[in-house]
């Protein structure tokens, strides 16, 4: 189960807060940005649906199960950050350290072109048991072209057959990595039209490698389903995507420019940077927008929690809390020293969540708005309905501030003016 608590909105002043009559004023306008939202035609909602996609997914993924001890994922942003988050959400947190003394292979994320990241990625792998999953909606992406090329080099002079060691995931039409595949017979799976990368997560841009990790996809499935039914219910009181949106816009017309999503489990901490992109790229248009921090509980109580508490209020904190954080530790304090005795009898579960009431508590009081959302725990489960959660609120967010939340122009002026600076170099 997924809820959603506003209620410390309401205990802060109102300059800085929403009443609940501020909060719940509208809600008879919630059809009418369902309407707007199925208006654009973007498939983030539907795509769990693809019942033939998941099945292709499956089959690959069944067909190539122990044949590779390495998995590298060469894509960028939207084409990196959701598998990211599922890896450090779903897998022991030291999987690739396990993998190597057992069955399930490991997963590298090379979401950068450093030369410096390229080069000692091969010092740890073997291409002869590697697989390369190569992820560009555009099929021209050129980092992850210029990194296609480097890999493909190296198969060549191993004397590997590109094939057995690529598989790609990208746009139906016509592209580069298109010719590529064809040339060397190298599976393709398809990423829907109207699927943006930062949306992308619950397609095969996520659920492909998700399953080559050997995690649960129908879960992931069956949550992010659970959480539709959430998003398109019209009444408001059920919406939690609605709400969320709702505190977000409210908020950012009391001058609450930045979003800092704070989750208490070290588990959720890529699921904060994978949403920073989400509500960057969607929401920061037309000279508008929410700037998104990453912060990890307990972690960056030591490191911004002073700024938080006593720098400029324009800030919205959304704390992510697992009500179930993982196994029960107790704490071996005997409680005879009088300065410790207080963590006698404690579980680090425990002390996590005190000290995140403790952070949210000194907010309150300092009148910095903060919400919380709280999963039941950190599994399949409840990772697609979070997925699912803030896709859909960033979608009403959009509609609510008239921004399309599906573009991205100023990402395409840069890579418009990379290529042509490019070009003119070659051309010399």
């Amino acid at each position: 189960m997924i809820k959603i608590d506003l209620s410390n909105l309401a205990k802060i002043k109102a300059q800085h807060g929403l009443s609940g009559k501020e909060l719940f004023a509208e809600p008879a306008k919630i059809k009418n940005l369902l309407q707007k939202i199925e208006s654009r035609k973007q498939g983030f909602h539907t795509v769990i649906d693809d019942t033939s996609a998941n099945r292709k997914i499956s089959d690959y993924s069944a067909k190539n199960k122990g044949k590779y001890k390495d998995l590298i994922l060469l894509g960028i942003g939207g084409s990196a950050l959701g598998t990211i988050c599922l890896q450090q959400s779903l897998k022991h947190l030291f999987h690739n350290e396990l993998a190597g003394s057992s069955k399930a292979p490991r997963l590298h994320v090379l979401d950068n072109i450093d030369p410096t990241l390229m080069s000692e990625i091969c010092d740890i792998i073997d291409l002869k048991s590697t697989l390369l999953i190569v992820v560009t909606k555009s099929g021209t992406t050129p980092e992850t072209l210029a990194q296609y090329y480097y890999f493909l080099d190296k198969i060549k002079a191993k004397k590997l057959n590109p094939k057995n060691h690529f598989v790609f995931i990208t746009g139906s039409g016509k592209s580069v990595l298109r010719r590529f595949a064809e040339e060397y017979g190298i599976v393709v799976f398809d990423i829907p039209k109207n699927i943006g990368g930062r949306f992308s997560v619950l397609s095969a841009v996520g659920l492909l490698p998700a399953m080559l990790m050997g995690l649960n996809v129908k879960e992931l499935l069956a949550g992010a389903k659970e959480m539709r039914k959430s998003f398109y219910s019209p009444d408001w009181t059920r919406n939690m995507p609605y709400l969320l949106a709702t505190a977000q816009s409210k908020l950012l017309k009391k001058g609450k420019i930045i979003n800092v999503m704070m989750p208490y489990s070290q588990k959720l901490i890529r699921f904060a940077d994978w949403y920073g992109q989400l509500l960057a790229e969607s929401i920061g248009k037309q000279g508008t927008g929410i700037t998104p921090i990453s912060a990890l509980g307990v972690t960056d109580q030591h490191s911004q929690n002073q700024l938080y508490n006593e720098g400029p209020n324009d800030k919205l904190f959304i704390f992510i809390k697992a009500a179930k954080p993982g196994p029960v530790i107790q704490i071996k304090a005997s409680g005879k020293d009088p300065e410790t005795a207080y963590l006698k009898n404690l579980s680090f579960g425990k002390l996590m969540e005190t000290e995140m009431m403790g952070t949210i508590g000194a907010l309150t009081e300092n009148a910095r708005p903060n919400l919380t959302v709280e999963i039941d725990k950190v599994d399949e489960y409840h990772m697609g309905g979070l997925f699912m959660l803030f896709e859909a609120a960033t979608a009403f967010l959009g509609e609510m501030m008239n921004i399309n939340a599906y573009d991205q122009p100023g990402v395409e002026r840069s890579k418009e003016i990379t290529k042509k600076l490019l070009t003119k170099k070659n051309e010399r």
